[in-house]
């Protein structure tokens, strides 16, 4: 199902139900009862309550998109990486460059094909993509430079062979979701308390307060919706942060 389809229904959804119960409970109120009389502590409650969830929304997206970020930093910093070795080998030996460019790729396109799909379903990266470095590092370890040229460049390739490995690694750290379920918890029933509280304000039936009541309701679930698709910190598809390797190499 497309997300923005599960976003339409969620708003959708939300405006019915706050809608409805407006509805119904306007049809149970008696003919004399006063919508004016509504205790200002009441009042006030319901401000502060909309004030804090607000608050709270707000840091949470900005924790989310935080981590969007990094992880999107993550991907780029590996695949440039990676990108380096390809091209700074090219100072070795014919069978030692082309073995080197051949396993490298071999990397990249198990990573972006296969580790990653798994990845975003359960959070783990996969040890045979772990060996599949290790090979690359190995071989680069243990090459000997004939000269001074090749000197030079053994360095730069293990240092960045040795970048590729700490973004692999933080992107191991941070393939799982970035919200904890304490925190979810807090949201769902935030945001169950912020649009119960408006019943209490004896809204009625007039076309502007069930206007204010459906976009208040649909805003809310507008919010949640877009902390849990930024809580995948790379996404819920390869395409979603895979981009720098598919930039970088033909895979």
């Amino acid at each position: 199902m497309s997300e923005w389809l599960v976003l339409a229904l969620a708003m959708a959804a939300a405006c019915a139900v706050v809608l409805s119960i407006t509805v119904l409970r306007q049809r149970r109120i008696s003919v004399d009862d006063n919508p004016h009389e509504t205790p200002d502590v009441i009042e006030y409650m319901t401000m502060m309550v909309g004030v804090v969830y607000a608050i709270v929304l707000g840091l949470a997206i900005a924790g989310v998109w935080e981590a969007r970020n990094g992880a999107q930093d993550t991907a780029r910093a590996e695949a440039q990486a990676l990108h380096e070795v390809s091209e700074r080998v090219q100072a070795y030996a014919p069978a030692e460059r082309e073995q080197v460019r051949a396993d490298v790729n071999s990397y990249v396109s198990y990573t972006v094909k296969t580790e990653w799909p798994s990845m975003l379903k359960t959070g783990e990266l996969t040890d045979k993509g772990a060996k599949m470095l290790d090979k690359v590092r190995a071989e680069l370890t243990s090459y000997q430079p004939r000269d001074d040229h090749e000197g030079q460049s053994y360095q730069p390739l293990l240092d960045q062979i040795g970048a590729a490995d700490a973004a692999r690694n933080a992107r191991a750290a941070n393939a799982g979701p970035s919200m904890p379920g304490v925190v979810w918890f807090g949201l769902i029933a935030g945001a169950l308390v912020a649009v119960g509280l408006i019943f209490t304000l004896q809204i009625r039936r007039s076309p502007r307060e069930l206007l204010l009541a459906g976009l208040y309701s649909a805003l809310i679930a507008f919010l949640l919706f877009l902390i849990w698709d930024f809580n995948s910190p790379f996404g819920h598809h390869v395409a979603d942060a895979a981009g720098p390797f598919s930039d970088l190499f033909s895979i």
